[in-house]
């Protein structure tokens, strides 16, 4: 029995999950987002973080004008990092001018209704009876951690994730585990924080970003291709801006574009602040892990096998996030079981919709169906407007709210974006 209805239940309240919300309240439908905006970016990611994303690339999705990064921050240049906190300011801004009435509670069960649709409990005890459901619950869900490191307490081994105040970890040896943009401004962030940092990574020569040219003369720009939302030439933008297409591709071909676009690199920003303060062991792979006294011995190999053992008190799996429909608790084990997935993925139509019919997924489980910028904030814009669309057309009724926000557009009408 349901204590409401809802046209859409949207569960989460970051980029894809208030673009999404944006394009359908547009469209007249009764919308419910569940989830404080930006939550995640905001309680999740280090403190003196900066985005690696441009600024035309920071944006979220909207069908109203004026909603973009650089409307909110006039003159914010290519090339010029965006810090943590000024994002998720901007997130909330976002939220306040496109999608008001977000809800601060979390979804704790979704279940296929009985007549149809799905029945969504939330952390208040409310129920909703909704027509359809979007899945937008960012990267949290599905942190990963190497095998060789799970199961140890978190106290010892931890996901990057997990920590915004790195501070705890003054005067502490700590192993930062991974090659990427966050390991590296992980380990960077501890020794800021007076820690004592040992970057660990598998890659035998750390890989950096080159510095963005802001103008680029006509030579260069037919010579490397077209600046996109995942950076610069032809393919990347063929991934970046048109990824209804990767779709289309054998789904091995797409698995490797998703794991070989934009490999792990450290951001040209970050490369003279990863100093003498630490240490850093290129070419090793984890062996073994093994909890010893007040702290973790780590065992790792060369490619010759070679062992070297480093003792630390703590270790940061640095190690991305890998999607997984089975590690997405929210979802009732009977719905779970009835999601077609490849390898813990989702099997989307071209509108993001899953198997079964109104549930939908945006973000990073949707990105082995659509390609590597659905890891990204740039990816928004694209998901939300498939999936709004979508749902309308399904929907029967079409409500024009009472209270239009700026730059209402009518049901088929498109701004000039």
């Amino acid at each position: 029995m349901s204590d409401s209805a809802s046209d859409v239940v949207i569960a989460g309240a970051g980029p894809y999950g208030l673009s999404t919300a944006a394009y359908l309240q547009n469209l007249g439908l009764d919308v419910r987002v569940i989830g404080e905006p930006m939550r995640f970016w905001d309680a999740n990611m280090p403190l003196g973080m900066y985005l690696k994303s441009e600024p035309f690339a920071s944006d979220l999705g909207a069908p109203q004008a004026g909603l973009r990064f650089t409307d909110r921050h006039p003159g914010w240049r290519i090339g010029q990092p965006i810090p943590l906190e000024t994002f998720v300011e901007y997130g909330r801004w976002f939220a306040a001018e496109a999608v008001p009435g977000t809800e601060d509670a979390q979804v704790v069960n979704v279940e296929q209704g009985i007549a149809g649709g799905y029945l969504v409990t939330l952390s208040s005890g409310e129920a909703i009876a909704a027509r359809a459901v979007v899945v937008a619950v960012g990267v949290g869900p599905f942190a990963h951690i190497p095998e060789q490191l799970a199961g140890m307490p978190s106290w010892l081994v931890s996901h990057s994730s997990a920590h915004s105040d790195l501070g705890l970890f003054t005067g502490k040896e700590v192993a930062v585990v991974g090659a990427g943009q966050s390991a590296l401004e992980t380990a960077v962030l501890l020794a800021d924080a007076g820690a004592r940092p040992h970057l660990i990574a598998r890659r035998r020569v750390l890989d950096w970003n080159t510095v963005p040219e802001e103008h680029r003369s006509p030579r260069d720009l037919l010579r490397e291709g077209p600046r996109s939302g995942l950076g610069t030439g032809y393919r990347t933008w063929l991934w970046a801006e048109r990824p209804g297409i990767v779709r289309y591709l054998p789904e091995r071909t797409r698995r490797r574009i998703v794991r070989e676009t934009l490999p792990p690199a450290g951001a040209w920003w970050l490369r003279d602040r990863l100093d003498e303060r630490i240490r850093v062991s290129t070419g090793r792979m984890l062996a073994k892990a093994v909890e010893q006294d007040d702290g973790v011995s780590l065992t790792t190999t060369d490619h010759e096998g070679r062992r070297l053992v480093t003792e630390v008190e703590h270790v940061i799996a640095a190690t991305g996030f890998v999607p997984d429909v089975e590690r997405l608790t929210l979802l009732a084990p009977e719905l779970r079981d009835r999601i077609t997935t490849r390898l813990g993925s989702p099997v989307l139509s071209r509108d993001f919709e899953a198997s079964t019919p109104g549930l939908y997924f945006a973000g990073l489980a949707a990105a082995s169906t659509f390609g590597p910028v659905m890891r990204f904030v740039h990816g928004a814009d694209f998901a939300a407007r498939r999936i709004a669309h979508h749902i309308v057309r399904r929907t029967p009724r079409v409500r024009v709210p009472a209270s239009r926000p700026a730059g209402f557009l009518e049901p088929g009408t498109s701004s000039q974006r």
